[in-house]
């Protein structure tokens, strides 16, 4: 029998789930009146609730002999009186009593209240109050003391519609709001706002085409990640191929929405803050609706942030008033980690009057534009790859024209599976190779190995290394490389196409089967066993590097539960367990997160094998 597809690895600390409740019309039942107390009831106002604060008040502060430590009566903290005068507030001028808790709820929940806060140090009612509501399954606060509550509340950091919240779970609450304020300080001012207007865009989007979409089509909307669960990362078709006849078709329907999923998921947080309302406008107006007459038309967008150098065909171009024409700088930017830029493009960078980016350029390299230089963005997702980059192209050719250092940024190295090499044919046919000048930048297909601890080759292990591409031309599968023992694969541009690939590793191939081309010799090919060691790699020497260590049988598995995060590569042989060999304990596989050390020379290297170091856990199949 085939057991759940859950991690089953303890946890080495007690952890919660963190969820986010709406509030709005609940009845929270505050204890006490402190300034805790008035916190209390802030928090609650401030999210919809209707809070009700029991406290036994006395204004003249002598408390009379009768009054028993239980019921003592305080002063009422001057926020609270503010809220009661203003209406905002229900106060019950008396002790708790048990009745409370199923009489002052709403009627739809049989006058059960939502939540209790108790805010005052009296440990026999906080005994008595928690240990009812437990029984009742009534959420429960209590002041200063874990164990009496079923909830806790966060360290949050609010910015409209986004909220961060940071918890120690109990073992420091000031060392949360430290880190709550760090990690909001490092957020760009105006995220918030920028978070409202994309969920509006959203929205829009779903509106305008949600009439022309019929029930049959409502597996394309699962494919773009139409979703609004915060928890869920994107999903292993996150950027599954879109072919010719599906834009044509089904694809071209969801074309807005595949767009939107790929800018919240690849452009730096600077650029999403930067966009407008002019900008969403402008887009909408491109990528129309697949109701819309133009649907299937070609789009010319201008690109949000970006200065007029784009859209003019290259027939209509011409050079400067002056007769100079520029430069064309074609770069790569290295794997990811700004420190691994080649000084080379770093001066590119710096000196360039118009810079040309892939959508897989990391902030980190993007932080390293200066401001006052006009950026574009490739808009590529699946579906729109050749038309946006004929648009960065015709850009090029229009800012070379006019005179400019044009800057056409990429990642890794251009030439490795960069279209590096059409670019520059593509600059010659139009007259410009002599202005073209290619900077080599550190390919990820080895690095990112090597900052997951994994040797391309080692003596004994692998003596040879193959890059290849996991999709083909036109989303043909290529030619699977055969098994060699002593050969590290490295697979770009195939995560999302993982169970056919997989197929075409380990199993011999037809016509049938779609591949590019099936060679004679096909029925001879060594095939790669199942149990062969693989490694998934994801944002390499980003902050959020993920590595899921696995072997061929269970990769699409993998991937499918942990979801993608994009970009990532399919590192293949026995050099994936040269140096560490994951302690499974019987699991298919293990994913190491956060293990990535920034590249600090003075504290310590970005590659450590300290299996202990940052977060792991196992998958079960």
């Amino acid at each position: 029998m085939a057991s759940s597809n859950l991690p089953t690895a303890p946890s080495a600390y007690h952890t919660t789930l963190l969820t986010a409740q709406d509030c709005r019309e609940h009845v929270h039942l505050i204890i006490g009146s402190n300034p805790l107390a008035a916190s209390r009831v802030s928090q609650s106002l401030s999210v919809g609730a209707k809070p009700i604060l029991i406290a036994p008040v006395v204004s003249d502060m002598t408390p009379t002999a009768a009054d028993s430590q239980q019921n003592q009566k305080q002063e009422l903290h001057h926020n609270l009186a503010n809220y009661i005068s203003s209406g905002a507030l229900t106060h019950l001028d008396r002790p708790f009593a048990d009745e409370d808790l199923t009489t002052l709820g709403r009627s739809e929940v049989d006058n059960v209240v939502d939540a209790v806060f108790v805010t005052q140090h009296d440990q026999l009612l906080a005994e008595r109050v928690s240990a009812l509501c437990k029984r009742k399954r009534i959420p429960v606060n209590v002041l200063d003391n874990p164990a009496l509550c079923s909830f806790s509340l966060l360290s949050v950091h609010v910015d409209g519609p986004l909220q961060i919240g940071v918890t120690t779970n109990g073992r420091g609450c000031k060392l949360a709001s430290r880190i709550r304020r760090e990690v909001a300080s490092a957020l760009p001012k105006g995220l918030g706002p920028a978070c409202a207007r994309l969920g509006d865009v959203r929205r829009r989007i779903i509106t305008e085409d949600a009439e022309a979409r019929t029930a049959a089509e409502s597996t394309i909307a699962a494919a773009v990640n139409e979703g609004v669960d915060d928890s869920i990362d994107q999903s292993a078709t996150f950027n599954k191929l879109v072919t010719e006849l599906d834009v044509q078709a089904e694809a071209a329907k969801t074309r807005r929405m595949r767009w939107l999923a790929q800018v919240c998921e690849y452009w730096p947080l600077k650029k999403l803050v930067e966009i407008t309302d002019d900008d969403v406008e402008s887009i909408l107006q491109a990528y129309p609706g697949f109701n819309s007459d133009n649907a299937s038309a070609s789009p010319q967008p201008v690109l949000p942030g970006a200065a007029s150098e784009g859209g003019s065909s290259s027939s209509t171009i011409t050079t400067s008033s002056n007769g100079r024409i520029g430069r064309i700088f074609l770069a790569g930017s290295g794997p990811g980690h700004p420190d691994l830029l080649t000084r080379a493009t770093y001066k590119a960078i710096q000196s360039a009057d118009l810079i040309l980016a892939d959508k897989l350029v990391p902030s980190g390299v993007l932080d390293m534009i200066p401001r006052r230089t006009p950026v574009s963005i490739a808009r590529k997702f699946p579906g729109n790859a050749d038309r946006a980059q004929e648009e960065l192209l015709e850009q090029a050719l229009e800012g070379v024209r006019a005179g400019k250092t044009v800057l056409r940024l990429k990642q890794g190295d251009p030439f490795i599976y960069g279209r590096g090499g059409e670019e520059v044919a593509f600059f010659r046919e139009h007259g410009l190779g002599d202005r073209v000048v290619v900077l080599p930048g550190i390919t990820s297909s080895l690095s990112a190995p090597l900052f997951a601890g994994i040797p391309a080759t080692q003596r004994d292990v692998s003596d040879q290394v193959l890059i290849c591409t996991g999709t083909g031309k036109k989303g043909k599968p290529p030619v699977p490389p055969e098994y060699v023992g002593s050969r590290t694969v490295v697979f770009l541009m195939a995560l999302h196409r993982i169970g056919g690939l997989v197929k075409e590793l380990t199993t011999h191939l037809g016509v049938a089967d779609g591949v590019a081309e099936v060679q004679e010799g096909e029925k001879q090919r060594a095939l790669w066993p199942l149990d062969t060691p693989c490694a998934v790699i994801e944002r390499a020497t980003c902050p959020d590097q993920r590595v899921i260590r696995t072997t061929l049988r269970y990769v699409e598995q993998a991937i499918e539960q942990e979801g993608s995060r994009p970009p990532g590569l399919l590192v293949v042989g026995r050099a994936c367990e040269a140096l560490y060999t994951p302690k499974q304990e019987g699991q298919p596989w293990v994913v190491e997160d956060g293990q990535f050390k920034d590249l600090d020379f003075e504290d310590s290297l970005g590659l450590s094998l300290d299996a202990t170091s940052g977060v792991a856990h196992t998958g079960a199949a």
